[in-house]
């Protein structure tokens, strides 16, 4: 069981903030700024710091019982970037993309094993791994955010990871098909519209929104909150179980030989 004073000040990419009520805020970003994504392999082997870090942290988060509800948020006016290109991609040999492997299907799994409700707040475009506010029981968008997946099929990448198996999951075959393989651009008003986001406003009300409803939810009996998070992430966790380690090892084929190729 993990104690919330041994990790909360852990991480140079995630604050994090929690109430003695058990409201956890989550709060992604690179130096105070919009969170940005490098997953691209270190000169000692290691995956970014944003990426090793999501993964530490979902961990820390999964394994404290103190968590009672969970605000995850991005910082400022993306949620998640840069917009990817070929110069991008994440470049190296099989024990990089072990590493990857080892850590993409973790996280993706701990952060659906946080113990209570989750509250996604899609504060602006998410160019790379959209799949992370998706994970919430609720999400919430500002109205000029965006969703797109830049990081793989529009720039030479198979979509391994846990973004491939949830968006089937939460907005249809068909639909997760044409946004992966055309580099499609998902607004906020179309989110809603097909069922992944729950409500729409200003970028500067989406916290104070998240809050109010965390406040309510942790009303509720404890267990009841622990219980109900098991039960509506079950179905998406049998998915990934199924098919994320399958999708990263289709995705680390074809990246060796994409690294063989010029820039």
């Amino acid at each position: 069981m993990s104690n919330f004073a041994d990790y909360k000040d852990a991480f140079e990419t995630i604050k994090l903030e929690r109430t003695e009520s058990g409201i956890l805020q989550m709060t992604l970003h690179t130096k105070g700024g919009p969170w940005y994504w490098d997953a691209r392999a270190r000169p000692d082997g290691r995956a970014g710091i944003s990426h090793q870090e999501l993964a530490d942290a979902a961990a820390q988060i999964a394994r404290d019982a103190g968590n009672r509800v969970v605000i995850l948020t991005g910082t400022g006016n993306e949620f998640a970037g840069p917009p990817a290109s070929k110069n991008t991609m994440s470049r190296g040999d099989v024990k990089h993309w072990d590493r990857v492997q080892f850590l993409g299907n973790h996280t993706m799994m701990d952060l659906l094993d946080i113990p209570g409700p989750v509250i996604g707040c899609l504060n602006g475009p998410a160019y790379r791994h959209a799949e992370i506010p998706f994970v919430a029981d609720i999400v919430l968008a500002a109205d000029d955010a965006f969703i797109q997946d830049s990081a793989h099929f529009p720039n030479r990448v198979v979509p391994g990871d846990g973004i491939a198996v949830l968006f089937p999951h939460l907005m249809g075959a068909n639909r997760a098909r044409y946004f992966h393989l055309t580099g499609q651009k998902l607004s906020a008003a179309e989110l809603k519209d097909i069922g992944l986001v729950n409500e729409v406003m200003p970028r500067e009300k989406l916290l104070p929104r998240a809050w109010e409803l965390a406040e309510q939810l942790i009303q509720n009996n404890p267990y009841v909150l622990r219980y109900t998070r098991m039960l509506l992430t079950a179905p998406i966790k049998a998915a990934l179980r199924q098919h994320l380690h399958y999708g990263h090892a289709m995705e680390a084929l074809a990246a060796v030989d994409e690294s063989s190729r010029p820039l």
